[in-house]
C-alpha cells in the first residue's frame, strides 16, 4: 500500500496499465481525497508530462464547473508524481455496471442527459476529452451526483491531426474510440470524437455490452471504422427504439452524420425523459431537431466517390481477414485520387 506523509490512505479502489488509484483523507483536515499516482517506480518523461497535463486542465475547468471532479493538487513523490483529487463518494460507471447494478430506464436517462450536459460545459471550454468511457464517468448513486474525470490525453485545441499509431499505442480506450482517433481515417480529430466515445459509453449503459467486443485491437479498429453496430434494441428488447435510434447516431462513422452539439442530445434524451414520465412510453420521433452546433465546421466528407469508397472498404475488409491484396488507383492529375486513398 502506498504511503504519503500528508495522507491517510484506506484503500485501493482502481488499477490501470500506467495509474494506482486510491481512496483516503488529507491529514491536516480530514478531507476525503482521491489519490491517484503512476504505477512506474521510474516513469518516463512523457508519463510525468501526461499527468502533469491532467492536472492543470482539470484544476482550470472544475473551477467553473459542477461536473468535473475538482484537481486539489499535484505533489512529488519520490520518482513520480501523486495527483490529488476531489472524492464525493463515487464509483466510475463501468464498477457499477461490473457490480450489475440495476438502474430504472428513469435513472439512466437521467445519468445520460448529465453526462451530455457536462461533455457540453467542456467543449464549451474549447477542450476535446478523447476517453470519455464508463470508466471516466463517475456517479455517487445516493446523491445523484455525476462527474467526469481523467483529462490526461485531453487537448486544448479545435482540432487535431493524428498520425497512423499501432493499435496497442492508441491513446485513448479503443472499445469507445471513434473512428477518426484511430487515425487511419485521415480525418482531423474534432469535439465530435467524443459524442462518438459518449454513444459507445451509453451503449453499455443502456444493453450492458460494448458495440463491439474482441480481443484483437486491429480487429477492432476495423469494427469502429468499417462495421455497423447491432441496434441496442435489439440487445435489450426493453429498450424503447427512440433511445436506440440516439445511440446509433452518436456511433456514425464520419462525424459529419452524428450530433453536431452536446445541447441536441442533451434536447432528444431530455423528450425521451419526458414522454417516459408522462406516458410511461418514448415513442419514435424525428432526432436532432434541436441539434445547432456553435462551431462553423467544414466537413471533411468526401462527396460522389461513394462506389469507389465502398469499393476500398470491401478490400480492407479482405485484408484485415488476413488475405493480401494491391489495388490500383488512377485518374487524372488533380482528379482526388489521394484523397479518396487516403
Amino acid at each position: 500500500m502506498l504511503t504519503l506523509p500528508n495522507y491517510q490512505i484506506s484503500t485501493q479502489i482502481y488499477e490501470s496499465a500506467n495509474s494506482l488509484v486510491y481512496r483516503g483523507h488529507r491529514k491536516k483536515d480530514n478531507q476525503p481525497v482521491i489519490l491517484k499516482v503512476l504505477k512506474q517506480d521510474y516513469p518516463t518523461p512523457e508519463e510525468l508530462t501526461r499527468y502533469r497535463q491532467e492536472y492543470y486542465i482539470t484544476r482550470i475547468i472544475a473551477a467553473d464547473l459542477q461536473g468535473v471532479v475538482k484537481a486539489y493538487g499535484l505533489e512529488k513523490h519520490q520518482n513520480t508524481l501523486v495527483i490529488c483529487l476531489e472524492d464525493f463518494g463515487g464509483k466510475s460507471l463501468k464498477m457499477w455496471l461490473d457490480k450489475q447494478r440495476t438502474f430504472t430506464l428513469d435513472e439512466l436517462l437521467t445519468f445520460a442527459i448529465r453526462a451530455s450536459e457536462i461533455l457540453g460545459q467542456i467543449q464549451a471550454q474549447n477542450i476535446i476529452h478523447k476517453d470519455i468511457n464508463p470508466s471516466n464517468i463517475i456517479l455517487n448513486p445516493n446523491t445523484g451526483v455525476l462527474k467526469i474525470i481523467d483529462f490526461g490525453i485531453s487537448t486544448q485545441l479545435s482540432k487535431q491531426h493524428l498520425t497512423l499509431k499501432n493499435p496497442e499505442v492508441l491513446e485513448g480506450t479503443l472499445a469507445y474510440m471513434s473512428p477518426e482517433q484511430t487515425g487511419r481515417m485521415n480525418r482531423a480529430l474534432d469535439y465530435r470524437t467524443d459524442f462518438y466515445s459518449l454513444g459507445a459509453t451509453f451503449y453499455e449503459l443502456f444493453t450492458g455490452k460494448v458495440p463491439f467486443e474482441s480481443f484483437d485491437a486491429m480487429e477492432l479498429v476495423h469494427c469502429h471504422i468499417a462495421k455497423q453496430p447491432t441496434p441496442p434494441h435489439q440487445i435489450n428488447p426493453d429498450l424503447p427504439s427512440a433511445i436506440s435510434n440516439i445511440i446509433l447516431k452518436l456511433l456514425e462513422k464520419t462525424a459529419e452524420a452524428r450530433y453536431q452539439s452536446a445541447w441536441g442530445i442533451k434536447a432528444d434524451l431530455e423528450e425521451c425523459k419526458l414522454q417516459f414520465a408522462n406516458n410511461g412510453t418514448i415513442e419514435p420521433f424525428a432526432l436532432a431537431q434541436k441539434d445547432i452546433s456553435e462551431r462553423f465546421q467544414i466537413p471533411q466528407k468526401l462527396y460522389g466517390r461513394e462506389s469507389e469508397i465502398d469499393t476500398l472498404v470491401a478490400a480492407f475488409e479482405r485484408v484485415a481477414s488476413g488475405k493480401a491484396e494491391m489495388m490500383l488507383v488512377a485518374g487524372y492529375s488533380g482528379i482526388g485520387k489521394s484523397v479518396l486513398v487516403k
